[in-house]
């Protein structure tokens, strides 16, 4: 795909990490330097829980004028996986449609900011069969997506205790996938960090080969009270 100037796939270490609020927090960065942002998500799931959609609040921090189609192609009720969600609805994710929709998202911006679904290993195609109890085999990952897309990752992970490995192994297979990882963040950064949650901080850095950033707790009603953050460096 013809790349906008800036983009960035944000994942993480697995569900309710802070992946929407880093993502936002990075839209609304990129749109504080006058850039046109993009933001995409390819599936966004538990519509049926109350509470501002994923969707809504990456529209709300990037100032963009998107449809909710356009930010999202695939959105859903029941709180799960999407290739489950999906297929409660006896419908299926078409990750060729998913790459169009990306694509589309980034036409005439300035910057894309994608953000995953769970982590990397999330599967989004995969219909589930209700006769047999199962589902077949998942074909397409979250991760091949981010591989389809090409951008840089940022992967979201908590400051406390067992971060390190969930972090290490998101790395991992990242870059197994030959992808690019350009950054940690830890969120939400408490204001006095503990023992651990500071070396957890210096041993990912030191582990990973990666720049290790932080995010502390923000007022999501507030957006002009964010920090700026930024992957690039």
């Amino acid at each position: 795909m013809s790349e906008p100037i800036a983009g960035v796939f944000v994942t993480g270490t697995g569900t309710e990490v802070g992946k929407t609020v880093v993502a936002a927090v990075i839209a609304r960065t990129l749109a504080a330097e006058g850039k046109r942002v993009a933001v995409f998500k390819p599936a966004v799931t538990g519509l049926d829980e109350d509470g501002e959609a994923d969707h809504e609040l990456l529209l709300r921090a990037s100032g963009s004028d998107q449809s909710a189609e356009e930010i999202a192609p695939y959105r859903y009720g029941p709180p799960a996986s999407p290739h489950l969600a999906a297929s409660m609805v006896d419908g299926e994710i078409d990750p060729e449609h998913l790459r169009a929709a990306a694509r589309a998202a980034a036409s005439g911006a300035d910057a894309l900011v994608c953000e995953g679904v769970g982590g990397l290993l999330v599967p989004l195609t995969g219909r589930f069969n209700r006769a047999m109890r199962g589902q077949g085999a998942p074909s397409y990952l979250v991760r091949d997506l981010a591989v389809d897309l090409g951008y840089p990752l940022v992967v979201v992970a908590s400051p406390g205790l067992g971060t390190i490995n969930h972090t290490l192994l998101t790395i991992e297979a990242a870059r197994t996938a030959g992808l690019e990882v350009a950054a940690v963040v830890l969120t939400p950064w408490p204001r006095e960090p503990t023992t651990v949650e500071r070396s957890n901080h210096e041993t990912i850095a030191a582990l990973g080969g990666i720049e290790v950033l932080t995010l502390p707790p923000l007022d999501l009603a507030a957006p002009a009270s964010w920090p700026e953050l930024s992957w690039r460096r």
